[in-house]
């Protein structure tokens, strides 16, 4: 938002143009009142990706009470642009601009803020490029592919000084902000563990074959920062996650980026000293998933905290008793908690305090929204008017992102390593050696 806008919404709220606005309200229509205030509050969006987590962005865009106009809907894929079209309508009267190159986009002056909801070799490129033309970012987990991406993330949000919230949405739970408070003053005593886990039933994948790129599917613009390759089967829809380290970050960077950051704010540590993985490959072993599908990782602090990771991403033997969810342990008891709200144990495993949330938005079913994603969302609007602080700022998300890429390194070397934990590098050559990716010719995300 410009400055311009800022500093009239500081004026009407003091009653500095009251009379002038009084007057002219009784001169115009409704709609004329409508587009006024709106050059000066109103916050421009554009939604780039529109597969399976956009629909959760569009009951905090269609409430009148947050101001916004969806003015682009954005997708490298023509039939998915326009299914967005319709669905949008249904909640949103202004029909927004569609798309299929977010550089075009980015070229509108008038545009405030992108919604990134695009594969994840997209998230740190794409924002990047958001930035550097003046827009906020709302920015889908992972924030990046690499942990070179993680580091260049952050650097371009201290350039640009805009507003970018990763969408990590349970950092604005109501239930889950109360429970991190009573942990961190004291109500489990001495906190020494957490383990965060995901337990799912994925099927079958399967196994890649060329095939023709699908009518409307810009593949070279899917591809963007990644080198090119010859298109295969069901690539651009979810099965990219899968298929090997040009387009994904496997479930670490999918899902375990949620809980680890639970995790790690519950125990008020920010990057680990030690990492150790066990995963593998171990469910429809001749299908086409190409990354491990199970990972038990161990991350050690250095105070001697530990986080514990367990992900079973096509076992679906719940030993949890749910599917997704965050385990606290300390000196006096524990505390699980996850989307729904918490539950508190005193030593002996006995119940003595609940909280659970009337939202939706839990389990691990693909993409959606909920109450979750809607508070996440209005915070990022009044944040950028000012008026609040971010709950998920980019410089916390990287920082347990960075677990989730750490882990993925262990998996792909097949073996522990430590890190300097002031500067997140890793001191094994060989693990260092997938700090970063390589890039298509001028696609590297730069500042």
């Amino acid at each position: 938002m410009s400055s311009d806008r800022r500093d009239f919404l500081k004026k009407a709220a003091m009653g500095a143009v009251g009379v002038t606005l009084t007057n002219s309200i009784n001169a115009m229509s409704a709609e004329s009142y409508s587009n006024i205030i709106g050059s000066n509050d109103r916050i421009n969006i554009a939604i780039q990706g529109l597969g399976r987590r956009y629909g959760g962005f569009i009951a905090p865009m269609a409430d009148k009470n947050n101001n916004v106009r969806l003015s682009y809907l954005c997708d490298v894929l023509k039939s998915q642009r326009e299914k967005a079209a319709v669905t949008v309508a249904e909640s949103i009267k202004k029909k927004p601009v569609l798309e299929n190159d977010i550089r075009r986009i980015l070229e509108d002056k008038e545009l405030d803020a992108v919604f990134m909801a695009t594969p994840d070799h997209w998230h740190t490129p794409g924002a990047i490029m958001a930035m550097q033309a003046g827009k906020h970012v709302y920015l889908e987990k992972p924030c990046s592919h690499n942990m070179h991406e993680n580091e260049l993330i952050v650097s371009a949000q201290e350039k640009y000084k805009k507003v970018v919230q990763m969408g990590n949405q349970q950092r604005s739970s109501i239930e889950t902000t109360q429970i991190m408070k009573d942990i961190h003053k004291g109500i489990i005593g001495k906190t020494y563990k957490a383990t965060a886990f995901y337990i799912n039933s994925r099927g079958e994948v399967p196994v890649q074959t060329k095939a023709p790129v699908p009518e409307g599917l810009d593949w070279g613009l899917f591809q963007g920062p990644s080198p090119r390759r010859a298109y295969t089967h069901n690539t651009w829809d979810y099965n990219w996650h899968w298929y090997g380290w040009d387009f994904g970050t496997a479930e670490m960077g999918n899902n375990a980026t949620h809980e680890l950051d639970i995790a790690r704010w519950a125990l008020g540590v920010e990057l680990p000293e030690h990492v150790h993985v066990r995963s593998g490959k171990n469910q429809f072993l001749n299908d086409g998933w190409e990354m491990y599908d199970s990972m038990e990782a161990q991350f050690t602090f250095a105070d001697g905290q530990v986080i514990e990771w367990d992900g079973q991403s096509r076992n679906g033997y719940n030993k949890y008793g749910k599917g997704r969810g965050t385990i606290i342990y300390g000196s006096e008891g524990s505390v699980f908690v996850d989307r729904q709200g918490y539950e508190v144990f005193n030593q002996k495993g006995e119940s003595i305090k609940t909280s659970q949330s009337d939202g939706v938005e839990g389990g691990v079913g693909l993409g959606g929204g909920g109450d979750l994603t809607t508070k996440h969302a209005v915070n990022f609007f009044e944040t950028i008017r000012g008026k609040q602080s971010l709950t998920s700022p980019i410089q916390q998300g990287a920082t347990s992102q960075a677990m989730t890429h750490y882990a993925n390194i262990a998996s792909r070397i097949g073996k522990s390593f430590e890190v300097d934990d002031k500067t997140g590098r890793i001191f094994d050559r060989e693990a260092m050696n997938f700090w970063s990716r390589t890039y298509e010719a001028g696609w590297e995300p730069k500042l």
